[in-house]
């Protein structure tokens, strides 16, 4: 009997503790989240940031909330999903800015193209020019474009001549937290 009440004090005192060290855990922090203030996510693009307000459109205000710990610099990648004859396994990159410093939390409407001065640096899109290119479906057809934030754990060391596939092999394995916001846009003919 001493043995079976020594086995239920020990059972007892080690669910004790267990239950203490659950308690003692943090909460799982919140998601990384984005948002984009002139958007609804699944909505419509303006034709303001397409490629219908010549010469490229600009760049919407982009926000987002819930920095990861570790953060050491954002990305984020603008593509168009949707079917097209020149699509490579990448599909068609209209925006990839990366190195944005992990204190930054919003990129203003209108991004200049090019290196910017908070060390924030952005690679070639579909018309090979450094910065953003607005959605540009062709007439008629409604195409979905994908907005993807990247938290991650190191800056990226890319050249100028850079491809989207090395920035994706880049980022494997330092992405800390991620967000998509989508929005469709149809060209008038």
């Amino acid at each position: 009997m001493k043995q079976f009440l020594l086995c239920a004090a020990l059972l007892v005192g080690a669910c004790g503790i267990q239950a203490q060290e659950q308690a003692k855990k943090a909460p799982p922090a919140p998601p990384l989240t984005m948002m984009i203030p002139d958007l609804k996510d699944g909505g419509d693009l303006p034709i303001k940031f397409s490629c219908s307000n010549a010469p490229a459109g600009v760049s919407p205000r982009i926000q987002w909330t819930n920095t990861p710990a570790g953060t050491q610099s954002f990305a984020i990648l603008l593509h168009d999903p949707e079917p097209h004859p020149q699509k490579s396994i990448y599909d068609i990159t209209h925006w990839f800015i990366y190195n944005i410093p992990a204190n930054v939390t919003e990129l203003p409407e209108g991004v200049q193209n090019g290196d910017l001065p908070n060390g924030a640096k952005q690679m070639k899109n579909i018309r090979q020019t450094a910065g953003y290119f607005g959605p540009c479906a062709p007439p008629a057809l409604i195409h979905h474009y994908t907005f993807e934030l990247y938290a991650l754990d190191t800056k990226l060391d890319l050249s100028a001549e850079a491809t989207r596939a090395d920035a994706m092999k880049a980022l494997d394995g330092h992405i800390l937290g991620t967000a998509v916001f989508v929005a469709h846009f149809k060209r008038a003919q």
